[in-house]
């Protein structure tokens, strides 16, 4: 399992953090449970398992809803 920290740009609304959350939890090898999206620090947590989604592939569903990606780390737990 890895943990990513992913800085979003920042969140103007509540609704948006359903969206991001929404988004991230829908891919395959994110561990639900560990999803937390930071809304005053504009910051998404989670864990997943790099042999079923990458770092990018996480990236890539919060810019499909819309969200711009700032900078993103993943480290092993």
């Amino acid at each position: 399992m890895n943990s990513a920290t992913i800085q979003l740009e920042t969140l103007s609304c509540p609704s948006c953090l359903q969206k991001i959350e929404s988004a991230v939890k829908g891919l395959n090898g994110v561990d639900k449970d560990s999803v937390k999206v930071m809304f005053n620090a504009s910051k998404v947590k989670a864990q997943f398992d790099e042999d079923q989604v990458s770092l990018e592939t996480i990236n890539q569903a919060i810019e499909d809803v819309g969200y711009e990606v700032l900078k993103s780390k993943a480290r092993a737990v």
